[in-house]
C-alpha cells in the first residue's frame, strides 16, 4: 500500500495499525485496517491521519522507518509555512 507516497509493505500497514491503536488512535488504525482488507493500493491521509501516524511512530520498527521520516519532512514544512 502506499502511504504518504511511499510504499509500506503489508506486514508493516498491519504492525502500523497496531500502534496507532496502541497511541490511542483507533479510527485510524481501523481506516487502516479496512483499506488493508479492501486490499487498497493508495491511501489518501488526512492531515490529523498523518499527525497520529507521527506521534504513533515515535520509535519506528524498521519498515516503518522511512515512513516517519517523509511524515516528519511533510510536518516540519507546515509549521514553517505557518500551515499548523
Amino acid at each position: 500500500m502506499m502511504l504518504a507516497g511511499i510504499p509500506v509493505a503489508d506486514k508493516d500497514v498491519l504492525e502500523l495499525a497496531r500502534l496507532l491503536r496502541e497511541a490511542g488512535f483507533e479510527d485510524v488504525a481501523e481506516r487502516l485496517e479496512d483499506a488493508y482488507d479492501s486490499e487498497v493500493t493508495v491511501l489518501a491521509l488526512t492531515v490529523p491521519e498523518r499527525e497520529a501516524i507521527l506521534r504513533a511512530l515515535d520509535d519506528p520498527p524498521e519498515g516503518l522507518a522511512e515512513l516517519r521520516d517523509v511524515l516528519l519532512l511533510e510536518h516540519e514544512s507546515r509549521k514553517r509555512e505557518g500551515l499548523i
